[in-house]
């Protein structure tokens, strides 16, 4: 894995900004350039986690002390990126995930991706993210639970998923012990890719229920998941999932993903 320089991280994470659709005139992106700082330097701020277990990170003010960027691997099969921590940056009062074209191609993968992720695991509970998604056929905006072999755990999943080729709708479902195939779509009633919303959802020891800004808008109550995770964000663009996601468009790289902040809040169960 290269390394980069405090120099043109900073440039990069500008230039990111300012191709995911910022409308700052050229002297305030100038000047923006010189605030902004990637996953890896940004200065800890935002680190709200209470003894009771709940947890609050406001990502106007950067990376919490208790997330990570994911960075130098990919998760291979249908995720066509690798992840860099220079594609999560924190800008405008907003984290950005952002997708890009790998700059040094490896292992086949053609494009780069975001992913933040909880350094603890956490149980039952209210899981609520503040969220705007891409727009952009063969991308995948994520707010999810996951642990899996990685962690020495079986893989079980609590996922909300707005699939960029239709942005009027998110997708819910679960794993447990690598057991899937619960996929549910909602309709939104909104863009998901034109405003902020907050998606959340509520795990039971007997049910998932999701929610859309408070509304229930589904829940499961069979082969519920047992194993404590982390709390993870991604943007991704897929490869041989054509009928999932649509053929990945990459004319319009990069873009992002954004986020406000990420709460959880436990229950005694």
């Amino acid at each position: 894995m290269r390394k980069t320089s405090a120099f043109l991280s900073v440039l990069l994470a500008a230039m990111m900004l300012t191709a995911c659709g910022s409308d700052a005139s050229s002297s305030e992106t100038s000047k923006q350039s010189n605030e902004t700082s990637s996953a890896a330097e940004v200065k800890e701020k935002a680190s709200v986690k209470n003894d009771d277990g709940s947890m609050y990170a406001d990502l106007s003010e950067g990376m919490p002390e208790f997330f990570e960027a994911s960075d130098g691997w990919t998760n291979g099969s249908m995720f066509n990126v690798f992840w860099h921590k220079e594609n999560v940056t924190f800008n405008d009062g907003k984290m950005q995930l952002t997708i890009d074209n790998e700059k040094v191609p490896q292992q086949g993968i053609p494009y780069s991706g975001g992913e933040f992720r909880s350094k603890d695991f956490y149980g039952y509970g209210r899981y609520e993210v503040n969220m705007k998604a891409i727009k952009n056929d063969g991308v995948v905006s994520s707010f999810f639970t996951y642990t899996g072999p990685s962690d020495s755990n079986p893989w079980d999943e609590i996922d909300v998923e707005i699939l960029g080729k239709d942005t009027t709708k998110v997708q819910f479902n679960y794993f447990t012990d690598g057991t899937g195939n619960h996929e549910f779509m909602y309709d939104l009633g909104f863009d998901a890719s034109e405003d902020f919303h907050t998606y959340a959802f509520e795990w039971h020891k007997d049910k998932i229920v999701w929610y859309v800004d408070d509304v229930e808008a589904h829940s499961v109550t069979e082969n519920i998941p047992v194993t404590d995770s982390k709390i993870m964000m991604n943007a991704w663009c897929g490869t041989g999932v054509d009928g999932w996601l649509n053929a990945f468009n990459d004319e319009n790289l990069p873009v992002c993903a954004e986020y406000q902040w990420v709460k959880f809040t436990p229950f005694d169960e």
